[in-house]
């Protein structure tokens, strides 16, 4: 098992600079839902991120001896690294460091159970990787002034660019074929009134569905981060011999990437579609108006791509 250290770096000012510890809480519960053991931890406010290593190379040395006297062997960042970032900070730890997404790409990629949730995971991992690939090549040409990177160099990074994003674009139209086939499901069902459960990432969205549902064994429940990414529908009873299409959906969290929910457009379609929306809220959890927060702008965020969409179709049918 990893023996992994937390690092948070937040702008000084930020909201997320008076939460730095509640951050690394959460990041650690992701870590453990990764399969790592969280062995220390320790934070900076910055003015700005550093291009080289996102900390200031004094933190960078103490972090080092830190890890060192730990025994760590992964570092795991609560921000958002560039390429240029994460090899550096490699080579001057020496261990292995992954980003907050690269944590959360990781868990879906374990965690994805259905074929449609195993589409999204690779969906989001492409879409992470191409612009890292196409920044790396950047930065070792300038460093190295092309000396190995021209030819046959230049010639596989062009290859790997194109594969990737065949191979998104491959993915879009099946996920796509999945919305359609979703669509023509919903079409099929017996008319009933729906609602889809919404909200942060293990605040109690299965556990409700299951209560409601009878207490099937089939509605997976764990308390842990992003236990379950895959959409499940049940018909429950709420009363009077009055029947609803009970819909649970995928989790959010803060810091979520765009591409990471646009990939889970399909699964979030039926939020979208349901004639009530409910918010599941974990009042006991002491950052829970903050996770309010997050998911309204999740869900803000998920609405306006859906329109920018249907603007485009339109302008292309134009």
């Amino acid at each position: 098992m990893e023996r992994a250290y937390l690092m948070g770096a937040p702008r000084k000012g930020s909201d997320d600079a008076l939460r730095a510890e509640e951050h690394l809480d959460e990041l650690a519960r992701l870590a453990d839902t990764a399969g790592a053991a969280v062995i220390g931890r320790t934070f900076q406010r910055v003015d700005a991120p550093t291009p080289n290593y996102f900390l200031g190379a004094g933190k960078v040395e103490e972090l080092k001896s830190l890890l060192g006297a730990a025994g760590a062997t992964l570092l795991l960042f609560d921000e958002g690294l560039s390429p240029v970032q994460g090899v550096n900070l490699e080579r001057a730890l020496g261990i292995r460091v992954m980003d907050r997404t690269e944590v959360i790409l990781d868990i879906f990629a374990t965690r994805a159970r259905s074929h449609e949730a195993k589409l999204q995971v690779e969906l989001a991992q492409l879409e992470y990787l191409l612009p890292r690939l196409t920044r790396m090549w950047t930065h070792l040409s300038r460093i190295r002034g092309g000396i190995g990177l021209r030819g046959p160099g230049e010639t596989q990074l062009e290859t790997d660019r194109r594969v990737i994003r065949k191979k998104i674009s491959t993915l879009r139209r099946r996920l796509e074929d999945v919305a359609d086939h979703r669509a023509n499901q919903r079409q099929g069902r017996r008319d009933l009134p729906s609602a889809a459960l919404a909200g942060y990432t293990n605040a109690g969205k299965s556990s409700l569905l299951r209560a409601l549902s009878g207490g099937g064994a089939d509605v997976f429940v764990e308390d842990r981060l992003f236990a379950t990414l895959d959409t499940l529908t049940r018909e429950v009873e709420v009363g009077d011999n009055y029947r609803v299409r009970l819909t649970d959906t995928v989790g959010f969290i803060r810091k979520l990437p765009h591409h990471l929910v646009a990939s889970f457009r399909a699964t979030l379609e039926e939020a979208r579609e349901a004639d009530l929306l409910l918010h599941v809220i974990d009042a006991g959890h002491p950052a829970w108006e903050e996770q309010v927060e997050v998911v309204d702008r999740a869900l803000i965020e998920m609405r306006n791509s859906e329109l920018g969409t249907r603007n485009d179709s339109g302008s292309a049918e134009r």
